[in-house]
């Protein structure tokens, strides 16, 4: 019998797992080759998951619901023109071919194997410990037979973020913890391999307990969505992960204003695309990093990974209110046409919950928009595991003082604050400054005449 292994497809640089949303077939179902089998959802984006074979869906190893580490088999598929399977010989998950996925991941991790210590012990666990909090328990000597009896809050009993960090916290202070009832659990091998992302630093003190809100009468208790509550773990993620440290410039962007103005009627009628102050923006980012390459790059452990494609997300506003941030791949390669269109493309497909996950993986540098709600600066949190995030604010008319062969005089003109968080273990303030001044530099010296 010819079978098939469907695995959880890798949706990011930065993502170790998915949750099942919903099977859209059953077992015993036909599949055609690239057929949608179910859909899953990450902290970025929601997604669909084909099979790039055809055949007769035999055994799904996971339920609705169920979070996934990427690259573990999910289901399992007959291909077409092997041997029926016998109704009562069901195919167990045990049949997975643990080595074989144990090879994949650890290609794509060997450099911060060498580097990371591992938990002890975590190879004979029985529970899926997610690479957060294995990271976090190695930071805190948080050994194997303690973490085992942590009581998680979590799908099936697995332990959280916040779990482990409570018992660091308890730990230190002397109060007991619950202890966590044996959970039986399907072979998970990712959980004795390092995660690739950076270390979260060790807190100078103990985390203060946190108290229970009051609830009054009027008030109205609204639970996250699932989309929100992936967001908040991984914008908390990333404080935790990352010092954080906001520079400021002013930009005039008058001749970028003027350009714009002049040329966006004929830009539509020749390409068919609206062209909006984004593409400018990304096109005078990309100069920048160039300028700048160790703005590009992300961290693991105690190294520096340059980056050599500069791929600048772009962070897109979602009818539910949630963020996404699709990837413009290449970025420095393009010409205003094309990053227009990639940038038309992407936010449509945003709009439509139409992204793939191609579209928001592999980014190195993101663009967020704080202008279009009418804000006139932010301070962004980086979107991990890169070290740096610029936010540019609302073009305004001011009065500002321009030198001229006649003496300085003060005219109206179209300014803009830009804002650059970075992560302060690898970007000082002098290379974050200066790559902020260079993107307004590139801004300010926008080409009125240029074609468009």
């Amino acid at each position: 019998m010819a079978e098939f292994q469907l695995v959880m497809p890798k949706m990011g640089e930065s993502i170790a797992e998915a949750t099942i949303i919903k099977w859209l077939k059953n077992e015993g179902d036909s599949i055609a080759i690239d057929e949608t089998v179910l859909e899953i959802a990450t902290d970025k984006v929601d997604s669909e998951v084909p099979s790039p074979k055809a055949g007769i869906l035999v055994k799904k190893l996971y339920k609705d619901g169920d979070v996934i580490a990427v690259n573990m088999p999910i289901a399992i598929i007959e291909l077409s023109g092997s041997a029926s399977v016998p109704a009562a010989a069901p195919i167990a998950p045990a049949v997975v071919e643990a080595p074989k996925v144990v090879t994949q991941i650890e290609a794509t991790v060997s450099h911060a194997i060498n580097t990371a210590a591992p938990v002890a012990g975590v190879a004979g666990s029985n529970k899926f410990y997610s690479p957060l909090v294995l990271n976090i328990a190695r930071e805190e000597n948080v050994s194997m037979s303690e973490l085992e009896t942590i009581a998680g809050s979590g799908n099936e009993g697995r332990v959280t973020k916040r779990d482990i960090l409570a018992f660091v916290s308890s730990r230190t202070a002397g109060t007991p913890q619950p202890v966590a009832a044996p959970v039986a659990a399907p072979v998970n091998i990712p959980a004795a391999i390092p995660t690739p992302i950076a270390e979260a630093p060790k807190p100078a003190t103990p985390a203060a307990p946190v108290s229970a809100p009051s609830v009054s009468g009027g008030d109205e208790i609204i639970e996250m969505d699932r989309m929100r509550k992936l967001i908040a773990d991984h914008m908390v993620m990333s404080k935790h992960t990352s010092p954080h440290v906001t520079s400021f410039v002013e930009a005039d962007v008058t001749n970028m204003v003027l350009w714009r103005e002049k040329n966006k009627k004929a830009f539509e009628k020749r390409e068919g695309e609206k062209i909006t102050f984004t593409p400018l923006f990304i096109e005078c980012v990309a100069r920048a990093i160039k300028d700048y390459p160790m703005i590009n790059c992300s961290v693991s452990g105690t190294n520096i990974i340059k980056k050599k494609n500069i791929n600048i997300g772009m962070a897109a506003a979602l009818p539910s209110g949630n963020l996404i941030v699709p990837v413009i791949k290449n970025a420095d390669t393009m010409n205003l046409i094309g990053i227009t269109k990639q940038v038309n493309d992407l936010a449509n497909r945003a709009r439509a919950n139409q992204l793939k996950p191609d579209d928001i993986s592999g980014g190195t540098f993101t663009l967020t928009n704080v202008g279009g709600f009418g804000n006139v600066m932010g301070t962004p949190i980086i979107n991990q595991p890169q070290v740096a995030i610029m936010a540019t604010g609302v073009v305004k008319k001011k009065p500002a003082v321009m030198e001229t062969e006649f003496g300085d005089v003060i005219a109206i003109r179209h300014m803009m604050f830009l804002s650059l968080s970075y992560d302060h273990r690898v970007v000082d303030g002098s290379l974050g400054g200066s790559f902020l001044r260079r993107v307004a530099d590139y801004m300010e010296q926008w080409d009125v005449n240029r074609e468009s």
